[in-house]
C-alpha cells in the first residue's frame, strides 16, 4: 500500500513538473512569438514610410525638364509591387519573405537609379525639396536595415527557443514552427565592379 502511494505521488510531482515546464515554454513562445510580430511590423513600417516618400520624389523630379521617363516608370511599378505584397506576420514561411526581400529589392534598385539618374539634372540637385527628399529617403533606408536587424534578432531569439529542448515538443504539440528573417540579397556577395 506504502509503495502503491509512493508511486502515485512520485507519478503526480512528475505530472505537476511536466506541466509547468510546458506552461512555462508555452508562455515563453508565445512572447517571442509576439516579439516577432512586433518587429515584423515596424519592418512593414518602415518600407511603407519609403512607399509614401517615392510619389513627393517622383513629383519633383518630373518637374525636371527632359527627365527620363523610363526610369520613372520603373519605380512606380516597382513601387506598386512592393506595396501589394502583404505578409502576415503569423505566416512568415521562406518563399513568403523572400518575394518580399526580392520585391523590396527591386524598388531599392529602381529608386537608386533614379537617384543616380537625377545627379545628371543639376537644376534639380539645386532645389531644396530634393535634397529634402533625398536626405528623408537616405534615413529611412537606415531605418529599414535596423529594422530587418531587430526582426533577425527576434527570429533568433523565438527560433532558438522553439527548437531547444524541451520547448520543441510543447513547439509542435501548440503550433510554433522555426521563421525565416531577412537574408542577403541573390548576388551581394560580389563586390561591385568599379571603373574609372
Amino acid at each position: 500500500m506504502k509503495s502503491r502511494n509512493l508511486v502515485l505521488i512520485v507519478v503526480v510531482v512528475f505530472i505537476l513538473i511536466l506541466g509547468g515546464c510546458g506552461c512555462n515554454g508555452y508562455n515563453r513562445m508565445v512572447n517571442l512569438d509576439e516579439g516577432v510580430k512586433n518587429k515584423w511590423n515596424n519592418v512593414q513600417s518602415d518600407y511603407q514610410r519609403r512607399a509614401d516618400l517615392i510619389p513627393n520624389l517622383v513629383s519633383t523630379v518630373k518637374g525636371a525638364a527632359n527627365f527620363e521617363q523610363t526610369t520613372l516608370t520603373k519605380v512606380i511599378e516597382a513601387r506598386a509591387k512592393a506595396t501589394s505584397i502583404n505578409i502576415n506576420a503569423d505566416n512568415l514561411t521562406p518563399e513568403k519573405v523572400q518575394e518580399f526581400q526580392q520585391a523590396q529589392a527591386q524598388l531599392g534598385g529602381a529608386l537608386n537609379k533614379l537617384l543616380v539618374v537625377a545627379e545628371q539634372y543639376p537644376q534639380l540637385q539645386a532645389t531644396q525639396n530634393f535634397r529634402d527628399l533625398q536626405a528623408q529617403i537616405e534615413g529611412t533606408e537606415n531605418r529599414i536595415k535596423v529594422s530587418r536587424n531587430d526582426f533577425n534578432l527576434a527570429i533568433q531569439d523565438y527560433n532558438s527557443v522553439v527548437r531547444r529542448f524541451p520547448n520543441n515538443i510543447f513547439a509542435g504539440m501548440f503550433g510554433f514552427h522555426t521563421k525565416t528573417g531577412f537574408t542577403a540579397d541573390a548576388g551581394s556577395e560580389k563586390a561591385p565592379k568599379v571603373e574609372f
